[in-house]
């Protein structure tokens, strides 16, 4: 099962995955996890380091990244826009979730 936390104060949602991707694996990992009807998948993006999947909610930039090393992933926010929403974006999130 995979959870959420919204950390508002450094502004981004922490994905907590029983079972982490791996590090090959994190482009399908993260397009099935954000398959909803209102996200829309921009771009990815694979690092040596840390992937990372652009997507938009209600019209904002987000980032799903995925550092591998310490298997963390999190959800930040591009724009003070879009940061303003982050919380629904959680809210929405959690309730795909269920």
């Amino acid at each position: 099962m995979t959870e959420l936390t919204f950390d508002a104060e450094h502004a981004v949602i922490i994905v907590q995955a029983s079972e982490p991707p791996h590090d090959e694996d994190f482009e399908l990992w993260a397009t099935l996890f954000l398959h909803t009807p209102a996200i829309k998948i921009a771009d990815f993006d694979a690092g040596a380091d840390r992937h990372q999947l652009r997507f938009h909610f209600t019209d904002h930039s987000f980032n799903l990244n995925f550092e591998h090393y310490s298997e963390s992933i999190w959800i930040n926010a591009e724009g003070v826009e879009a940061t303003e929403i982050l919380g629904e974006l959680y809210q929405y999130l959690v309730t795909q979730l269920q």
